[in-house]
């Protein structure tokens, strides 16, 4: 347990403002906020706007992870994050139905399904796969001599390739599961946008994935293969198949975790081995060092950073009585920064030991892909820290419109690595 606060405010600087995407998009997380929200009110009520139905922010991690593994108190439906009204689906209507917004038993049974293809000895099967994959794209990005982009050069290329074989998606289709991963975890963003509204974005990406897995689903029914496409096709639950849309939303849910939170992590833990040098310097002498650098990466970057709750009854969360029916917001990237859990929280410590941080969730709705997460970030750090000569930070980045996710649009580095050793 640290004993000491890192920040200390006199005010409260921004706490009014802890879910509008613009903020995000313009200043990152507000862990100013957070900071303040933590010491002086962890439990607060905001009264909601017209952009924003109310909720209660819960910024302490202790509070997290007993509200997290609490499903029979605070339940997912009917609200799944805090977004923005013109997002927010209206009332009686769901766009998607995947383990994300089900509650138990069902949870239970729709996860079982696809879950033997992330337990720790599946995923091992893929690590010289992922190594692979990781090598090839560095490979390729050695090349870059001047400025380029490393979410469109290597986090996002490693992330589509290793979710689309796994999958089953043809190479040739990739970039669709790019655009419809943008579009539906930011569809505030005017980029992503081309024109259309808020709603639009999102529907729009949704549909076209829907339809496109539709014809494979069919595909793999006739023909089944060895990926998750075919698993889920031919899945059963109490003896039936998957209606259609719980099947559709089954791979929009995968599509979308499985290149979106990896990518965001790996570009994060990326901006802070160029902001900390000196760990960077101490990774690259000490491969044992890996494994801390993952924990500390996902703890950093918190590339989740909402998800909400509804009460099912009047409950008491610190001295304050939430209604049966409110929501209560659940900040991971604030939990994360918690000085009662973290020593020195503000600084980024690859030596960090223990580091219980909540970037994957806790309870029944811990991520499905926390292991394959681990090993795609685990092949790449590897790979940096033995071919990695000098990196630097060539532009400002650019983060998505979204306080949902810690997502970055653009980052444009300048490096120089060595050739890989031989294998």
């Amino acid at each position: 347990m640290a004993a000491a606060t890192q920040l200390t405010f006199t005010s409260a600087p921004g706490i009014e403002d802890i879910v509008g995407p613009e903020t995000y998009r313009d200043h990152g997380y507000p862990h100013e906020a957070w900071t303040w929200l933590r010491n002086n009110d962890p439990v607060r009520f905001y009264a909601g706007s017209e952009r924003f139905k109310p909720f209660w922010a819960i910024t302490k991690h202790a509070d997290i992870v007993d509200i997290g593994k609490n499903p029979a108190d605070f339940i997912i439906q009917p609200r799944l994050a805090v977004f923005d009204e013109n997002f927010e689906p209206v009332e009686g209507e769901l766009q998607a139905r995947h383990l994300l917004n089900m509650d138990p038993p069902e949870h239970a049974q729709y996860r079982q399904l696809s879950s033997k293809w992330f337990t720790p000895r599946t995923v091992k099967v893929w690590e010289p796969k992922v190594h692979l994959i990781t090598k090839q794209i560095l490979d390729k990005a050695q090349a870059k001599t001047g400025d380029f982009d490393f979410v469109m050069e290597v986090s996002a290329p490693i992330t589509i390739a290793v979710i689309g074989l796994m999958l089953g998606v043809p190479e040739r289709d990739w970039p669709l599961l790019f655009k419809w991963t943008n579009e539906t975890i930011a569809p505030e963003e005017p980029e992503f946008q081309q024109g259309r509204t808020t709603r639009e974005t999102a529907d729009q990406a949704r549909m076209e994935l829907f339809k496109y897995f539709h014809a494979l689903s069919e595909e793999r029914r006739k023909n089944p293969q060895d990926d998750i496409i075919s698993v889920v096709a031919q899945a059963k639950i109490n003896g039936e198949p998957l209606p259609v849309f719980e099947l559709l939303s089954y791979y929009f849910l995968l599509v979308v975790a499985g290149n979106e939170t990896t990518r965001n992590a790996m570009t994060g833990g990326v901006q802070a081995l160029i902001d900390n040098p000196a760990q960077c310097a101490l990774l690259q002498k000490r491969a044992d060092l890996v494994e801390g650098m993952i924990e500390e990466t996902v703890r950093w970057v918190t590339p989740v950073n909402q998800f909400t709750r509804t009460a099912t009854r009047d409950l008491e969360v610190r001295g304050r009585t939430i209604k049966q029916g409110e929501s209560v917001c659940l900040f991971y990237a604030s939990g994360n920064r918690d000085e009662e859990i973290f020593e020195r929280p503000f600084e980024f410590d690859i030596t960090r030991n223990p580091n219980n941080h909540i970037g994957f969730g806790r309870g029944e709705h811990v991520c499905l892909g926390a292991h394959l997460a681990r090993l795609e970030l685990r092949a790449l750090f590897a790979q940096l820290r033995e071919r990695l000569v000098s990196i630097e930070r060539a532009r400002t980045v650019e983060r998505i419109n979204s306080s949902f996710v810690g997502g970055v649009k653009r980052a444009y580095v300048r490096w120089e690595l060595k050739d890989a050793p031989r294998a």
